[in-house]
């Protein structure tokens, strides 16, 4: 929590990525560089455990942030103000958080080389298709369920999407590019292009970190 936040801030919600964890995302150096800026800028920022390493942005996870949710909004002066940020698979919970049915609402969402579109995932390796498929309890992910599917339909938010279409993990054109023309908020946030693979260093960069602090404090004066 930053030492500015004496009468109200808003939160930052981070969502991880596959296998990993609120506590990895404490310790990593990387993130530390997105998180620090976020601090410094004046939000509070709650590190998700989303339900598991290998939620992929399920009901289930989507219910666990939200009583983690709840109960760090108790702990400091909080705005009523959350913005979500999500990380490779955390971007189909920071996604779905900002969506019709969450648990609180959410203002505007940040990706880095997230996913958003489940179906994709779903399709695009054996392993990841037994994670989901464990996750959701079910054969085959139903699309009302999706995250992309489901912000395609209700209309466009504001968002800042990060990615590079040199990534192998997360198809960018099937996901961040592909949801930011069909649902993005014209004039707040926007389309980053990257260079390079997956969660490489220029994601975590004093540059990106400045980007999303100044995505969310531009939500702050609407």
């Amino acid at each position: 929590m930053p030492r500015s936040c004496v009468q109200a801030c808003a939160l930052v919600v981070v969502s991880h990525p596959r296998g990993q964890s609120a506590a990895h995302l404490r310790d990593s150096a990387s993130a530390s560089v997105l998180t620090s800026a976020l601090i410094h800028a004046g939000f509070a920022v709650l590190l998700s455990g989303d339900g598991g390493p290998t939620s992929w942005g399920s009901p289930a996870g989507l219910a666990a942030l939200g009583q983690v949710h709840a109960e760090a909004t108790d702990l400091f002066p909080w705005s009523g103000r959350t913005y979500a940020l999500g990380l490779s698979m955390g971007g189909l919970m920071a996604l779905r958080s900002a969506l019709p049915g969450a648990p609180y609402p959410v203002e505007g969402v940040a990706l880095i080389d997230g996913w958003v579109d489940l179906r994709v995932a779903w399709g695009s390796a054996v392993s990841r298709r037994e994670e989901i498929g464990a996750a959701y309890g079910l054969p085959d992910p139903p699309e009302d369920l999706n995250p992309a599917w489901l912000a395609r339909t209700w209309g466009q938010l504001p968002m800042l999407v990060f990615g590079s279409p040199d990534d192998r993990t997360v198809p960018f054109e099937r996901n961040g590019e592909a949801l930011w023309a069909e649902a993005g908020e014209p004039d707040v946030g926007g389309l980053v292009r990257l260079s390079g693979g997956h969660l490489g260093g220029n994601r975590f960069t004093p540059e990106v970190a400045r980007q999303v602090a100044a995505f969310y404090r531009t939500l702050e004066r609407r």
